[in-house]
């Protein structure tokens, strides 16, 4: 199933609203994600995200905060175990119209800036400090790389 189109509709509003070209824009933009992970993980129920694991919670990630916002699952999810773990999604949603052509590359850090403060803020409200990045390859397939910070 696609992207809803309204998320899709809000998600281009913003980038156009907020986009300078610069820093301090993608900042702006990971900002904006990051208070979206927090709100959507303070509305679940409290039992549903008791995870013992850190892994159980990116999976939490991959499967159900994926599910919610982009209608599917992450295609693929890596980690060396020792905190760093890389979501593969072959398809973003978020990429797909700029799929027509690798000289969209350079556009990439502002489609994904927002989903990267979502992912980090997601984990920020469930007890997790983390940094994300985005990479793209080959459009549309993206890969997030999630660093866990350490006590």
């Amino acid at each position: 199933p696609a992207l809803g189109e309204s998320f899709s509709f809000l998600h281009s509003s913003f980038i156009s609203s907020f986009w300078g070209g610069g820093r301090n824009s993608l900042t702006v933009l990971e900002g904006m994600g990051f208070r979206v992970g927090q709100g959507l993980a303070e509305r679940l129920p409290r039992g549903a995200l008791a995870f013992r694991e850190e892994l159980d919670t990116i999976k939490f990630l991959c499967r159900d905060l994926w599910g919610a916002v982009f209608r599917k699952q992450t295609d693929n999810l890596r980690t060396n175990h020792q905190g760093t773990y890389v979501l593969q999604d072959n398809n973003f949603p978020l990429l797909t119209q700029m799929a027509w052509g690798q000289q969209y590359l350079e556009e990439t850090p502002k489609f994904l800036a927002f989903t990267c403060g979502l992912l980090r803020g997601t984990l920020s409200a469930l007890g997790i400090e983390s940094s994300v990045t985005a990479s793209v390859a080959s459009l549309p397939a993206c890969k997030f790389q999630v660093v866990i910070q350490k006590a």
